[in-house]
């Protein structure tokens, strides 16, 4: 067989960020238009400039581990609950999204755990843990966690989540900045086409910023800090005059990924299928975005999925709130897609849920099978006043009712990092 012609299909997914960590319900706040900003909880803003973003923080992860439990075999969920309560924050939600996408896909007894590999999107994950450590060391040393030099490691997520699923397969971390998800998405296409492996697990893990990230993001002019402490719903508005930069916030997603006839073959329900993951760069390290590097990379995808532009029927945008970041990107469509760009529905999932940094691809990717599986798109939020250069299609501040048989995921990441994804609803 072809191994490059395998079908493989998404059967699993779990979510959990500030509009919620089921699928109805973070679908229904899309769809409502609801905004996940509020004031920072996670870290004291007195002495930096970034006061608002997704804050996660409070999340009650207790009552998730119990509702989760009841749902486990016996020799998971005790893992489950002991892992839970000494892991770092963002290890934690890797750990509840991975089982929830899991407990999705109906995974738990049906595949041989060494025919099962677990691959985790993100890099520099546990940085406010770190942070606070590092506080610890300078007054006490003794005082640190004592687990600080093995769970402070991103290779803890991978190892956390394989073992509280029972993996016994490759495990691994992909780091890709804001592409990281794509990144793991494409890495875990690979492994089941060409590496022999059944199911793929895939985590767009958690960024848990440290108050030095948040300043030096904010020195650097990424992200917004100047005009909306007062009003933290509006601070994220994608294609808007009045964007100052991208919102930081929490978010985890995963996403569990196998070939179409293994799914076949145990009933499962199939969310959608994926029929290309292409990535590029421009060659800089500096986050400039290339509209001429964002079409190569879409333009690569459609070339290596034999698709044609005009079957693209919605763009899932990576659309981060930045004055030069929205613009490009919809530049580079423009030039990718020609005429049919016209004819496309665009959104932008930033715009309610910030900048989930190197989970957003993941995060943003069950948001749009979510939408094609349901028929309506989520609004882009907080355009006042739209951009003047913007004359496409962008679901300007209502839901709109649209098919979607063909979704492209865009990613662009720090160091000019191009990942972009293309999904398809399943039909058989």
């Amino acid at each position: 067989m072809d191994n490059s012609r395998k079908r493989v299909v998404i059967t699993g997914m779990g979510i959990a960020n500030p509009l919620g960590d089921t699928l109805d319900a973070f679908y229904d706040n899309l769809i409502a238009g609801k905004s996940a900003i509020t004031h920072w909880k996670c870290v004291d803003t007195e002495g930096i400039y970034s006061k608002v973003g997704g804050d996660l923080s409070e999340y009650d992860w207790k009552s998730k581990v119990k509702a989760l439990r009841e749902l486990m075999p016996p020799e998971n969920h005790t893992k489950l609950r002991k892992m839970a309560k000494k892991a770092p924050f963002s290890t934690r939600l890797s750990m509840l999204c991975a089982i929830d996408a899991y407990l999705n896909a109906d995974l738990f007894g049906k595949v041989d755990a060494s025919r099962q590999t677990v691959i985790v999107g993100g890099h520099n994950l546990n940085k406010h843990y770190q942070n606070n450590n590092a506080i610890r060391f300078a007054d006490e040393p003794d005082y640190i966690d004592s687990l600080a030099s093995l769970l402070s490691l991103d290779s803890d997520h991978a190892g956390s989540v394989g073992e509280v699923l029972g993996i016994n397969g490759a495990i691994y971390t992909m780091g890709g900045a804001c592409a990281s998800g794509n990144i793991a998405l494409r890495n875990a296409v690979d492994e089941v086409r060409y590496h022999d492996y059944d199911v793929a697990v895939v985590v767009g893990a958690t960024l848990e910023y440290a108050p030095m990230d948040l300043h030096a993001m904010c020195l650097m002019g990424a992200i917004s800090f100047q005009s909306f402490n007062d009003e933290p719903t509006k601070a994220s508005r994608p294609y808007d005059t009045a964007r100052e930069g991208f919102v930081p916030s929490h978010g985890t997603a995963a996403l569990t990924v196998e070939s179409l006839d293994h799914a076949l073959a145990r009933g499962a329900r199939i969310h959608a299928e994926i029929l290309g993951v292409t990535a590029g760069s421009d060659g800089s390290h500096l986050p400039t975005p290339s509209a001429e590097g964002q079409h190569r990379t879409m333009t690569r995808l459609l070339k290596t999925t034999n698709v044609q532009p005009e079957e693209i029927d919605f763009v899932c945008a990576h659309a981060t709130s930045t004055p030069l970041g929205d613009l490009t990107e919809l530049r580079a469509i423009k030039e990718t897609f020609g005429s049919h760009a016209k004819n496309l529905k665009i959104n932008a999932p930033k715009s309610m849920l910030g900048h989930t940094c190197w989970s957003a691809p993941t995060v943003e990717t069950v948001a749009a099978v979510l939408q094609m599986q349901r028929g309506w798109l989520h609004p882009s939020i907080n355009i006042e006043n739209l951009e003047p250069e913007v004359d496409l299609d962008i679901c300007a501040g209502k839901a709109v009712k649209h098919e979607v048989r063909t979704v492209l995921k865009n990613s662009f990441g720090f160091g000019n990092i191009n990942c972009c994804a293309l999904l398809r609803r399943y039909e058989g």
